[in-house]
């Protein structure tokens, strides 16, 4: 009998992000979000010789794992895609941003990313720089700690939470390891929905907070619009309610003419995306792969730029 790999990574809505950005075999694409490939290699397949693919990645696994494509037409940058506002003005064709975290992320515990095997509490996707979780935890205010569940996880129980938090510090030390923090959480959360563990919506938190999740889509979201040529298409695949406001209201805010009220005679400012609808996954492929249920796809359009 094949054991499947636990770290296998199935590509959410693999085919419909490459038909909706709509390839030319000539041109140049970005893959601002690698993970482990999936996109990427669709979309080489549909590339001529002259055609070209630049992907983006703060993870040094996923950066590895490009390694393994050779292709003189790919080439891959270890870098958040907040990076793309370095990318020459109007040189994308298409440009894909699949905001999930990979199962290989999810299921190595020494990522630190889930409650479900212990490790440590790391959860930075890139682990060559910056504050882990533990580190972070250590030094945290209560105040601080109640803030980033509250407002990233969306968690009514913030607050004791935090303070159980609290509580442990101060009577066994540094938390460093993640079921140590699940136990914790589980302590503080009465009531939950059924079929969810009480530490997801903190461990969702912690995760965003200390990869400065939101921050970062919302500079590539904006520089979108510099690097898109007119006619590129923009596609976001998110999930969680999070990230898909911010895309839902980048993309509404740049689908109509702006007027400045400052100015009620002066030219309204043009505007720079046609919005083309959202997409989610089918019944067939939430039921093989059900970390896609909770996967929207919005699909944006460049405008021409005016003269």
């Amino acid at each position: 009998m094949m054991v499947q790999d636990p770290w296998t990574h199935r590509t959410v809505l693999l085919n419909e992000a490459v038909a909706a950005l709509r390839i030319s075999p000539d041109g140049h694409y970005i893959d601002a979000t690698f993970g482990r490939g999936g996109h990427s290699r669709l979309m080489l397949s549909q590339l001529s010789a002259h055609g070209k693919l630049t992907a983006f990645d703060k993870d040094l696994e996923a950066v590895m794992e490009a390694g393994s494509i050779s292709d003189p037409r790919f080439s891959i940058r270890h870098e958040g895609f907040n990076q793309l506002a370095n990318l020459a003005p109007s040189s994308a064709a298409g440009l894909l941003m699949d905001l999930g975290i990979s199962s290989p992320q999810i299921d190595n515990a020494a990522r630190g990313f889930s409650f479900r095997g212990d490790g440590p509490l790391d959860m930075r996707m890139d682990t060559t720089r910056g504050q882990n979780v533990a580190e972070w935890l250590a030094d945290a205010s209560v105040e601080s700690i109640t803030e980033v569940i509250r407002d990233y996880g969306e968690e009514r129980f913030a607050g004791p939470i935090a303070k159980a938090i609290d509580r442990a510090r101060q009577e066994r030390g540094s938390i460093k390891r993640t079921h140590e923090l699940a136990q914790i959480v589980a302590g503080a959360v009465k009531t939950r929905e059924p079929g969810k563990d009480p530490a997801t919506r903190t461990f969702q938190a912690f995760r965003i907070f200390i990869n400065a999740e939101l921050e970062e889509l919302s500079q590539a979201l904006a520089a979108s619009l510099n690097v898109l040529q007119p006619g590129g298409r923009l596609v976001v695949i998110s999930f969680h309610s999070l990230e898909d406001r911010i895309v839902k209201q980048f993309i509404a805010e740049h689908s109509r003419d702006v007027f400045d009220r400052r100015a009620p005679f002066a030219a309204p400012k043009a505007m720079r995306l046609n919005a083309l609808g959202r997409v989610k996954p089918g019944a067939d492929e939430v039921a093989a792969n059900p970390r896609a249920r909770s996967a929207v796809m919005r699909i944006a359009e460049r405008t021409e730029v005016p003269a």
